[in-house]
């Protein structure tokens, strides 16, 4: 079961432009699981060329580590996305909703310098139930 989570969206601050909580309280959490900065090369050491292509695997990668820590994409509380350019920001975005559906983690994306060249975007994350 995921963690009791309340998504908090102060009156007096701009209220978030979909897809994510402002704030995201935590309550008891039993366990946290930190979840490294995810990329998208495939098991055989391949990058897709594209973009959505390369998030969707990143996403995928992520998916992966919470079920093999018995959790879900329930159990998100944070999620930090790296771009490597902003022209990736919409489509960044849809597919992140696409994933996430009705699910609003705090979230954080930023234009960066990736690690890899070849790697157009990064994502880390934070999980608790």
């Amino acid at each position: 079961m995921a963690a009791k989570t309340r998504p908090v969206n102060a009156a007096n601050a701009p209220a978030p432009s979909g897809g994510y909580a402002q704030a995201l309280e935590l309550r008891a959490p039993s366990r946290l699981l930190f979840i490294s900065g995810q990329i998208p090369v495939d098991r055989a050491g391949g990058v897709p060329k594209d973009f959505a292509a390369q998030c969707r695997l990143v996403w995928a990668h992520v998916e992966a580590q919470l079920r093999a820590a018995g959790m879900t994409l329930d159990h998100l509380v944070k999620v930090t996305t790296y771009l490597g350019d902003r022209q990736h920001a919409l489509q960044n975005s849809a597919i992140r909703r696409e994933v996430l559906g009705a699910r609003s983690p705090a979230l954080t994306v930023l234009i960066a310098g990736i690690y890899d060249s070849d790697w157009l975007l990064e994502i880390e994350a934070i999980a608790a139930d």
